[in-house]
């Protein structure tokens, strides 16, 4: 874009930058001339000059266009762009054509690092998923992002290895590996190609990886743009939280959650534990992962920040929602690091409270759950695994007080995701999955809208048919509440899953 329209945002950009502004981090990316290096807003460096700065959307510009990334405040920790916050493939995109859904498709692919062996796909995993040629997801996607997808690949995977690298004492050889490089001489000869330095360079030159650490496990560290009300997304979570597999810590000087992990990505099944630690003064989270995750920690990363919504737009959502609800600005979409756990809970909770749900929840984790070691106080459990629900006897269900139409929604999903492939993860085609969920036996409408607002990360997600929704739209009284919800909300697109955690907050308070 040139002229008027695109100078006028490189002037609002270069404020932000001055400012030093985190509400815009990872929506933009300045490249210096005078340095050959591209930043975040929040870069810490002097100020540059206005006439030594270009201004990119994404980080695989800045690169094509020759600027190698800053050291200091390090893009890779950003939070991701505007394409996550697109969906993902979904009609109510009005604004955008199918082109645009295509490619804002792919990036959720790229990003959520669903591949095959738990890295970012390739491009032809990308083209095949797509159910398009690559050469027409070429075209579509560099009129979109003004990048070729292989460039936007080829970023990502360099800040995921740039990342490791800083943060671990991974080798260089398995750094290669996770970030989707075929070999460590590639992997080499492209670092040093676009950074002008060996990843053993990088590393000698970043130190040592604080090795006081008593700690177990890979820290990782992650940014999110300001506001966002922590204290809320841990309430959340506190509020269902099931004994075994989750604990939720709410101290002013200590605010986290902790999580077992369960995973099925590919033929492979991973488990172990995380716990992310917010530090909200800095807007950063520390995320700690076990050693075992150590084969899938890009996935890891990527459902670590839809868990916590950390790549939401808050400028964006609260230009569209603030006037509806002002107390608001800070609330995020709580997420899911695994997709079936997700569903599963949301069918025990059909037409119950929170609580009997959580103690539903509870009884299935120790009746199938595997046991786990950790060294979190209190986890110790894992979330059954689809092939344990699906072959579980209606009698030992019933034995735990799950009634039979929930039984039969329970073994039914679990065997489309063990047979089908039933994906329930950011990246999914949302259309396709919300069809598909519906056609299994007890999932209606509001269980296929809840489990794409929180597990397939879809911003524009309304479960219309919820009761506590119309009691928090004062419309309980109404004849026809769903429908009357329904056209209520049209003034909230394309951020209506927002909408909705703020209705239940203000239902709360």
């Amino acid at each position: 874009m040139t002229g008027p329209e695109n100078e006028s945002m490189n002037e609002q950009r270069y404020l932000a930058l001055k400012a030093r502004d985190s509400r815009f981090d990872g929506l933009f990316f300045t490249g210096v001339t005078s340095t050959g290096i591209y930043c975040r807003p929040v870069c810490r460096v002097r100020t540059p000059k206005r006439e030594n700065c270009r201004f990119f959307s994404q980080a695989a510009q800045a690169e094509g266009a020759g600027f190698r990334p800053c050291l200091r405040c390090r893009p890779e920790l950003a939070p991701r762009g505007q394409a996550l916050n697109r969906g993902a493939g979904v009609s109510v995109w009005s604004v955008q054509d199918a082109s645009s859904i295509l490619a804002s498709q792919a990036a959720n692919l790229i990003d959520s690092h669903e591949g095959s062996s738990g890295t970012t796909p390739s491009m032809q995993q990308l083209a095949q998923r797509l159910g398009v040629s690559d050469r027409h997801l070429r075209r579509i996607f560099e009129a979109h992002f003004g990048v070729s997808p292989l460039q936007y690949l080829q970023t990502r995977r360099l800040l995921s290895a740039k990342q490791f690298l800083t943060d671990t004492t991974l080798p260089v050889s398995e750094v290669a590996r996770l970030s989707g490089f075929a070999s460590v001489r590639r992997f080499n000869a492209v670092f040093a190609q676009h950074y002008a330095l060996s990843p053993s360079q990088l590393r000698r030159s970043r130190g040592a990886v604080d090795s006081g650490r008593t700690e177990p496990g890979i820290v990782l560290k992650l940014a999110y743009r300001p506001p966002y009300d922590v204290g809320a997304m841990l309430q959340f979570f506190a509020s269902r939280c099931v004994a075994g597999i989750e604990h939720v810590t709410l101290l002013p000087t200590h605010m986290s959650v902790s999580k077992t992990v369960s995973l099925d990505i590919g033929q492979h099944h991973y488990c172990g534990w995380l716990v992310a630690r917010f530090d909200a003064v800095g807007h950063r989270l520390e995320l700690r992962l076990s050693d075992s995750l150590r084969p899938v920690l890009p996935v890891m990363l990527a459902r670590a920040r839809a868990l916590l919504d950390l790549d939401a737009d808050p400028l964006a959502i609260n230009t569209v929602l603030h006037e509806s609800f002002p107390k608001g600005d800070g609330l995020r979409v709580p997420g899911s690091l695994d997709g079936f756990e997700l569903a599963i809970r949301a069918v025990l909770g059909q037409q119950i409270t929170v609580a009997a749900a959580r103690t539903l929840t509870a009884r299935l984790v120790q009746a199938f759950g595997e046991p786990i070691e950790t060294p979190v106080t209190g986890l110790n459990r894992l979330f059954p695994r689809a092939a344990a629900l699906a072959h579980a006897s209606p009698d030992a269900l019933g034995r735990l007080g799950i009634v039979k139409p929930r039984q039969t929604a329970i073994q039914a999903l679990a065997g489309a995701v063990l047979t089908q492939g039933l994906a329930l993860h950011a990246g999914a085609d949302v259309e396709a999955t919300m069809t598909a969920l519906k056609a299994l036996p007890g999932i209606g409408d509001w269980t296929a809208q809840y489990v794409a607002m929180r597990a397939l990360r879809w911003p524009d997600a309304f479960p219309a048919g919820d009761v506590a929704l119309h009691r928090a739209l004062g419309l309980q009284g109404s004849k026809h509440p769903a429908k009357e919800a329904e056209l209520k909300s049209r003034a909230w697109q394309p951020w209506r899953s927002y909408a909705v955690i703020r209705a239940w907050k203000e239902l709360a308070t």
